[in-house]
């Protein structure tokens, strides 16, 4: 039995993540951890607790889900590491020297480290797709579509969409003319090999992403939509069984589909 915590366990996220976990036969939840709700029961004999590395010292869990916010995620996942424990981390805003460092010291204390823009299996098909199709388009631009309580922009899933791509190809802006914003980013930010990305924060979106590809006389839409957020769960759990198995840095669902 892999025992869990969960950071962030009071967010929309955090509070599916604990009711997988409960439900599974695999783990058992053995702390959760948020700012808000302190004591609050959130499962049989699991209380709110505010103290991320206290929870650690006092359960000793072999894996913690975190699934915070940009600003706390980085020493949440250091506090994890630095105690012994592997963290699985679906919180985006993370920056690339941030990874690199977490990387380093997952490698250091011969741990797993675990870090996900998105968990729908749906969601790394459409990167994968679109990553298969770079190959034979030298124009694509992504837009992505999120609630408008998602504190970070772009992305994390369309920053490692981007990435992906550029492996592909090293530049998607190919014939296109001099251009004038004449309101400033309105073409959306600049990602690897010249790709726009485009983000939207609305009411009503939950998720979504769209990847577009064209050339001369045609199209290429890739499109995935996220509508509930049980449809990471799958993702989530087989990411923290991996991470508890084995003594790796992994960085994209993709890598152990």
């Amino acid at each position: 039995m892999i025992k869990v915590g969960v950071s962030g366990a009071m967010g929309k996220m955090g509070k599916e993540v604990v009711n997988a976990v409960c439900d599974s036969n695999d783990f058992e939840l053995v702390c959760a951890v948020d700012v808000i709700g302190i004591e609050t029961e959130i499962c049989k004999d699991v209380r709110i607790m505010g103290d991320l590395k206290g929870a650690i010292e006092i359960t000793k869990p072999d894996v913690i889900i975190d699934f915070t916010q940009p600003k706390y995620v980085f020493e949440n996942a250091k506090i994890c590491l630095e105690n012994g424990v592997r963290p699985v981390i679906g919180t985006t805003g993370l920056t690339e020297e941030q990874i690199k460092t977490l990387k380093d010291i997952t490698e250091k204390n011969n741990l797993g480290c675990f870090i996900a823009p998105n968990f729908s299996t749906g969601a790394v098909l459409m990167m994968k797709f679109a990553q298969m199709a770079a190959k034979y388009f030298d124009n694509a631009e992504i837009i992505e579509m999120h609630h408008n309580q998602k504190k970070d922009a772009p992305s994390g899933t369309a920053i490692k969409t981007a990435q992906m791509m550029a492996q592909e190809n090293n530049c998607f802006t190919k014939g296109n003319c001099e251009e004038t914003e004449i309101i400033h980013c309105s073409r959306g930010g600049s990602a690897n090999a010249n790709i726009h990305i485009h983000s939207v924060r609305m009411p009503g979106y939950m998720a979504s992403q769209e990847v577009l590809f064209g050339s001369s006389g045609q199209i290429l839409s890739i499109r995935h939509d996220s509508v509930d957020r049980k449809c990471y769960m799958p993702g989530v759990l087989l990411a923290a069984k991996y991470t508890a198995e084995h003594n790796e840095f992994v960085y994209g669902l993709d890598n152990i589909l």
